[in-house]
């Protein structure tokens, strides 16, 4: 038995979640990695998996196999790499995670990282939040705020604020605020993100405020809000990136452009660089400079006076 490739596979299979879309990703049969999962546990003495028809989860030596694994090839990828034998082109599948409206601006610019590695393969895996790596079989992920996983590297790459919007058909009937205090006046259509939700901050010309809404409108999904925006449902405070092509293409108007609702970092999370795959590097490396070009954009913009309007044209 080839043990290291043996070993992994058995953490592909854990990443990704299933034995078929490991054997899928390496070229193999089925029955080809149930056999080479077969020898490990032999080799071991010990089941690695408990498996369902629905749900594969590790053993406890499994657990502790994983750990284990993930050294050993972490630390003979350091080897090739160091006597420089390590050169061919980043191969395998890198899924991740990234925030709603991060999706589109990736999906843009993915096609010449695929160019440069046409081994690899990513998949995005879109919502609005991703609390666990492990859980949810994700390489990386691209969050807006801080993490509390303190096992996680995180690398800040960018600051992204909220803009207020409204779609013309609503603006052409109710009117536009012209002060945070408006919005009561106003229907407005809140993103469930937390329990401070519907209390939407503002900083401008007269200092900070802060606005208590009740939504006529609410949803757990950023690109939810969005469309009811778009469809001149009420008023709703969103996420930048979410809206730019909108508010650049006039489908949404920024609204109360002189008041601020502050900006939170976005970080790429990922494991310890000590157990990260090839693929996964590369992937991170072109996520932390796409996220930056962006952020660089949008900055640029804001500098012109052209506020969000002309970050995504």
């Amino acid at each position: 038995m080839d043990m290291l490739r043996a070993l992994g596979t058995f953490v592909r299979i854990v990443e990704t979640g299933s034995f078929s879309a490991a054997a899928r990703e390496a070229g193999i049969s089925h029955s080809g990695i149930t056999r080479l999962i077969g020898q490990l546990e032999d080799h071991f003495g010990a089941r690695l998996f408990q498996r369902t028809t629905r749900r594969l989860n590790l053993t406890v030596d499994g657990e502790d196999l994983l750990q284990h694994a993930r050294h050993m090839l972490a630390a003979s990828e350091d080897m090739e790499a160091a006597l420089g034998r390590n050169r061919a082109s980043p191969a395998g599948l890198v899924r991740v995670g990234v925030p709603v409206g991060m999706g589109a601006p990736i999906a843009k610019t993915v096609g010449a990282l695929m160019r440069k590695h046409p081994k690899l393969s990513i998949e995005l895996v879109v919502g609005d939040g991703f609390d666990d790596l492990v859980r949810d079989r994700l390489d990386l992920a691209i969050r807006v705020g801080e993490t509390a996983d303190s096992s996680l590297i995180a690398r800040a790459v960018a600051t992204y604020g909220r803009v207020l919007v409204a779609a013309p058909d609503y603006l052409e009937r109710h009117g536009a605020p012209s002060q945070p205090m408006d919005i009561l006046n106003h229907a407005c259509v809140v993103h469930q993100a937390g329990p401070t939700a519907a209390i939407w901050p503002f900083t401008g010309p007269d200092g900070a405020t802060e606005v208590l809404v009740h939504p006529v409108f609410s949803a757990n999904n950023s690109d939810v809000i969005r469309f009811a925006a778009l469809n001149g449902v009420g008023i709703a405070l969103v996420s930048e990136p979410i809206v730019a092509d909108d508010i650049a293409l006039g489908r949404l108007h920024r609204l109360l452009p002189d008041y601020s609702s502050g900006r939170r970092q976005a970080f790429v999370v990922y494991p310890s660089r000590r157990y990260l795959a090839q693929r996964t590097r590369v992937v991170i490396d072109f996520m932390v400079e796409q996220m930056r070009a962006l952020d660089a954009r949008f900055t640029a913009a804001q500098t012109l006076g052209m506020g969000g309007s002309a970050w995504l044209t």
